[in-house]
């Protein structure tokens, strides 16, 4: 999903970090990202289930990116019913590994805050 009229680079990214929110930007993505990491393979059921308040539309077009993107693989078996199964690729592991820091941080404000959100 490429964004347009940017300055930078030729592709209009200005660094790292901007591609790097490109892939994991908006509000679920690294929700899923985490969902995936939890466990080898997931149906989209599970993946659902792991993530209170995503749509079937909203996590089907975010699957479909990652996909592209390549940190998703996407594997569906010749079976009746149908079996769809999601897991991360190498890029993907290698992404979660790299937003963990990011989520120590989270954890760490979380305490601070304590058990009522306060500042």
């Amino acid at each position: 999903m490429a964004t347009l009229n940017r300055p930078g680079d030729g592709d209009g990214h200005l660094c790292g970090i901007d591609t790097a929110m490109e892939v994991i930007g908006g509000k679920w993505k690294v929700l899923i990202l985490w969902a995936l990491h939890e466990g080898p393979e997931r149906r989209f059921g599970e993946l659902r289930r792991m993530v209170p308040g995503i749509t079937e539309k909203v996590l089907a077009s975010h699957l479909r990116e990652m996909e592209a993107d390549g940190i998703v693989r996407r594997v569906s078996y010749d079976e009746v019913p149908p079996r769809v199964e999601y897991g991360l690729t190498k890029a993907g592991v290698r992404l979660n590994d790299a937003l963990e820091p990011l989520a120590a941080w989270g954890r760490e404000v979380q305490e601070r805050r304590g058990p009522e959100g306060a500042p």
